[in-house]
């Protein structure tokens, strides 16, 4: 995997997320041709016809304001995800977007399907990689409960080794004094928790440093210590 990662807390397609997704659209090709942007309703996919359609226009829009050729893929299922035309468009990506809902469907919808391989072949010559919410979740190692703020250990794609990705994170009750105490003594010894607070996001490149982009922070949490992450701070990621 050559490409960007970008992995937001919330925000996808909204205005607050204009600047971030700039900067990924500015780090692809040349002037000869826009950018191609293919954005996956995928997380979605549980939650009926309205929604889905919902986030697919939502992406269009968006990314086209911004200048890119893009095209949302009706991949909400296993069959679609395992359908060559759709395999096809992605391969020629240069930025791949899923945006929010269930991350566990997403991660068992998309896993071992045409879809999926396609996703790896883009990354794997330099595409980028976006994942708001449920979409930041299931690349991480492990899926975590949210709701029951518990590691239970679900593997998901594991593109971030040994990592467990809160979304939201400034959202959750009492964080800053409950949450982060309760969630330490679950994490076991070599790995961490990556919070990401909602319309920010961490941006970066495997084995490399990371930037924290967006109006709030990231954390990135282990057994033993806490650290917080600013707007244009770097972070270095556990390994």
């Amino acid at each position: 995997m050559n490409g960007l990662i970008a992995l937001l807390g919330s925000g996808e397609y909204l205005p607050v997320v204009n600047d971030i997704d700039r900067y990924l659209l500015d780090q692809m090709v040349g002037a000869d041709r826009a950018p191609r942007v293919v954005c996956f309703p995928t997380a979605a996919g549980s939650e009926g016809e309205a929604s889905i359609t919902r986030w697919m226009q939502m992406g269009e829009e968006h990314f086209r304001a911004l200048g890119a050729d893009v095209t949302a893929l009706h991949i909400t299922n296993r069959n679609e995800a395992n359908d060559p035309h759709f395999a096809a468009v992605i391969e020629q990506a240069d930025l791949i977007y899923f945006s929010g809902g269930n991350p566990s469907y997403l991660y068992e919808t998309m896993q071992a399907t045409q879809a999926w391989e396609a996703v790896l072949s883009a990354l794997g010559r330099g595409a980028t990689f976006a994942g708001c919410s449920a979409g930041a979740m299931f690349v991480g190692e492990f899926l975590p409960d949210m709701r029951g703020l518990s590691l239970r250990q679900k593997k998901a794609f594991g593109f971030l080794p040994k990592s467990h990705i809160f979304p939201h994170f400034d959202r959750m009750v009492a964080w800053r004094g409950i949450t982060i105490p309760i969630l330490q003594p679950l994490i076991p010894a070599g790995e961490y928790a990556l919070g990401l607070d909602e319309d920010t996001a961490l941006v970066g490149r495997l084995g490399q440093t990371w930037q924290v982009m967006g109006r709030q922070q990231v954390y990135v949490i282990t057994r033993t210590h806490v650290q917080s992450f600013s707007a244009g701070e770097q972070v270095t990621l556990p390994v």
